[in-house]
């Protein structure tokens, strides 16, 4: 039986539009599933890839559930 997971979904969207609406491009998220520990790059952060036009679409209209 699985354990109950550290992190949810509506955290991740919520962190995600609080660093779009503060004015930074995201270059990707890392999500350690052991803590819940959410960790979200910039532009410019080594080793993230470019955040598409889509990502940024779908963190401003996730459904919050």
């Amino acid at each position: 039986m699985r354990s109950a997971s550290k992190f949810k979904k509506t955290d991740v969207t919520r962190a995600t539009k609080a660093v779009l609406a503060a004015g930074v491009d995201i270059a990707g998220i890392e999500i350690e599933p052991v803590t819940g520990k959410i960790t979200i790059m910039a532009n410019g952060s080594s080793g993230a890839e470019k955040i598409t036009d889509l990502d940024r679409w779908i963190a401003k209209n996730a459904r919050q559930t």
